[in-house]
């Protein structure tokens, strides 16, 4: 909730009803949540990119990455235990998946590293080596 206020620039203009009622029935709406699930920094170190992408609740093997064509994709799904009591629920909100695709270049998969803990992924991706060419003048026909 606190990211949610945050948002908002103007608190006069925040109606706390109006966005669970959005919530509640977000087909009715187009509101355009960007990224509300794996907000991710990005870190520029001297030899490769440090990803760190919030997945809190997530297990190692609720999460997959995959690298094709220069993406990566990163997915996470975490679905509801079921149980034999159903209870007198109005809502259950314990079940999602979401996925986010970043380009990272022409890296090997190899030299991609990444850890989970405590709710954040780091993933560690190696800079490209820029290509050693000859001159960069382009004749004029």
């Amino acid at each position: 909730m606190k990211n949610e206020l945050s948002r908002r620039g103007n608190w006069s203009d925040y109606d706390f009803f109006e966005d669970a009622i959005r919530d509640f029935f977000p087909g009715f709406y187009r509101r355009s949540e960007g990224h509300k699930y794996m907000r991710t920094d990005i870190k520029e170190n001297d030899k490769d990119y440090e990803m760190e992408i919030e997945l809190p609740g997530m297990e190692k093997g609720d999460i997959a990455i995959e690298l094709e064509d220069g993406y990566l994709s990163i997915s996470a799904g975490k679905s509801e235990k079921q149980t034999a009591d159903k209870g007198n629920y109005i809502r259950r909100e314990r079940s999602f998946s979401c996925s986010r695709s970043y380009y990272v270049g022409d890296v090997k998969k190899e030299d991609i590293k990444a850890k989970y803990e405590n709710g954040i992924l780091t993933v560690i991706i190696p800079k490209e080596e820029r290509k050693q060419g000859g001159s960069s003048r382009i004749d004029i026909e």
